[in-house]
C-alpha cells in the first residue's frame, strides 16, 4: 500500500512539474511576442529583469535566473522544498524560454488596448498554472505566497500590491505611459491568476439562518440537488437558540438558491463567501430530474 501511495506521489509531482515548465514557457511567450515589442514591462523581478537588461544589455534570461536567486532561497526556508524545485523549474523554463522566443514574430503592433489585454492574458494564463501546480515564475510571487499565509489577502491581490512598487521602477525607461500599460497588463494577467487559480465557474458557501431549516433543507436538495449540514447558533444578544444551514454551490446555481431562499423564508438571515477551493465530501451534485 505504501509503494503505491509513493508512486501516485511521484507521479502526481511529475505531472505538476510538468504543468509549471509549460507555464513559464506560457508567460515567456507572452512577453516576448506581445509585451516587450510594444515597450510594456512585467511585473515584480521579471519586469526588474526586463529593465535591467533595456539598460545594460544583458540577456534577460540571465538576469531572470540571477535575481530570483534570494526568492527561490525564500521559498525553500519558509514555504518548502517541492515548492522551491517547481518555482525553480518554473523560472527555469521562463528564463530558457524568453531566449528561445527572443525572435518570435510580434502578434500585436501599435493597439495598446490590445496589447494591455491580449499580453495580461497570455501571461497571466502561464503564471496562473505555474501557482496552481505549486510552484512560481517570479520572485515576487513566491513574497506574495508567503504573505498570503500571514495575512487576510490573497495571493493575486498581494502580487499586485508588490507590483506598485516595481511599476515605479520600470517608469524610469519606458516612461510613465510605458508604466501605465505595463500596470494594467498585469492587472489584468493577476485576474487570470485568479481564474486559473481558483477556477471560471467557482465556489460560494452558503449560510443560512432561517426558521424553517428542514423545509429549507428539503428544497435545496430536491430543487437543488445539494446537500446541507446543519449547526446550532445562539443569538449573541437573546441567547436564542437558531439553526444555522451551510451549502456550497458553484456560482450557475447563485441565482437558484436565492429563489428558493425567497421562497421558503425570505426573513432568512443570509452570509455569502467566496470558496476558493472544494474537495471530497458530499459535494458532488446529484441528478435534480
Amino acid at each position: 500500500m505504501g509503494t503505491t501511495t509513493h508512486k501516485s506521489n511521484r507521479l502526481m509531482f511529475y505531472v505538476r512539474a510538468i504543468m509549471v515548465i509549460i507555464g513559464g514557457f506560457i508567460a515567456a511567450y507572452g512577453l516576448e511576442s506581445v509585451l516587450i515589442p510594444n515597450n510594456v514591462s512585467d511585473g515584480g523581478v521579471t519586469g526588474i529583469s526586463i529593465v535591467g537588461s533595456q539598460l545594460f544589455g544583458i540577456p534577460l534570461g540571465a538576469l531572470i535566473a540571477v535575481l530570483n536567486i534570494p526568492f527561490i532561497f525564500l521559498g525553500y526556508k519558509q514555504i518548502g522544498k517541492t515548492f522551491a524545485v517547481l518555482s525553480v523549474l518554473g523560472i527555469a523554463s521562463l528564463s530558457v524560454g524568453t531566449s528561445l522566443m527572443h525572435h518570435v514574430p510580434t502578434i500585436i503592433e501599435g493597439d495598446t488596448l490590445l496589447v494591455t489585454v491580449v499580453g495580461g492574458i497570455i501571461l497571466g494564463f502561464g503564471m496562473g498554472l505555474a501557482l496552481r501546480n505549486g510552484g512560481a515564475l517570479d520572485g515576487i510571487d513566491m513574497l506574495a505566497v508567503l504573505l498570503s499565509r500571514k495575512l487576510p489577502f490573497g495571493t493575486s491581490d498581494l502580487i499586485l500590491f508588490l507590483n506598485v512598487f516595481v511599476f515605479i521602477f520600470v517608469s524610469t525607461v519606458f516612461g510613465l505611459s510605458g508604466a501605465i500599460l505595463s500596470g494594467i497588463a498585469y492587472f489584468i494577467a493577476s485576474k487570470v491568476i485568479t481564474i486559473v487559480e481558483e477556477g471560471l465557474s467557482g465556489s460560494k458557501t452558503y449560510k443560512i439562518i432561517t426558521k424553517e431549516p428542514e423545509q429549507m433543507t428539503d428544497a435545496i436538495r430536491d430543487r437543488l440537488g445539494r446537500t446541507a449540514t446543519y449547526n446550532e447558533v445562539y443569538g449573541g444578544y437573546s441567547k436564542d437558540k437558531f439553526i444555522e444551514i451551510t451549502c456550497v454551490i458553484n456560482r450557475l446555481e447563485d441565482s437558484k438558491i436565492k429563489e428558493i431562499i425567497r421562497d421558503i423564508d425570505p426573513t432568512a438571515f443570509v452570509i455569502v463567501y467566496e470558496a476558493a477551493e472544494v474537495k471530497g465530501g458530499s459535494f458532488k451534485k446529484r441528478n435534480i430530474h
